[in-house]
């Protein structure tokens, strides 16, 4: 069922080996993210001097697994790893929404593009740092009813909807 879509997208991605090397072809490439997590401060806008604003704030994921050399997966200690990540938000309209609504503890689907770069700090040491772009973000919220179903709040947090 899956295979030929697959294949048609994988063929979109990749040249093929009997085209010609001298030519010049274009090939395309991906450089997606999605993470789903909790936001871990309120997001702050900041503006440079003579460059558009940005809206940032960090969004953090959980990892978690069973370690134990036991052959029955439920035994064995829960280990956990939680990564943070930086998230920047250029889009006009969706960076004004996600400064607005976006809120410390909110659960976030964020999708956009992983971006590296680096700066010079307080005491003029180049430092490199991981951003993600993002491109699309939806905020999960916990309705009123029950407090094990969540929806998105498309009229408060559907950022990727904003134009």
């Amino acid at each position: 069922m899956f295979r030929r879509p697959v294949l048609q997208v994988f063929r979109q991605f990749v040249r093929h080996e009997s085209e010609v090397a001298s030519s010049l072809v274009l090939e395309r490439s991906l450089n997606r993210v999605q993470l789903l997590g909790r936001v871990g401060q309120d997001p702050v806008m900041r503006q440079v001097e003579g460059k558009n604003p940005v809206t940032i704030f960090s969004l953090a994921t959980n990892e978690m697994w069973r370690s134990g050399d036991s052959e029955v997966y439920q035994m064995g200690d829960v280990s956990q790893k939680t990564t943070w990540h930086r998230i920047s938000v250029f889009r006009p309209g969706l960076r004004d929404v996600a400064y607005q609504y976006v809120k410390k503890g909110a659960r976030i689907f964020v999708e956009g593009k992983v971006d590296y770069g680096e700066y010079m700090d307080k005491n003029n040491v180049r430092r490199q740092a991981t951003t993600i772009i993002a491109g699309f973000a939806l905020c999960a919220v916990k309705t009123s009813g029950s407090s094990s179903k969540t929806s998105i709040a498309k009229e408060q947090c559907s950022l990727g909807l904003v134009s």
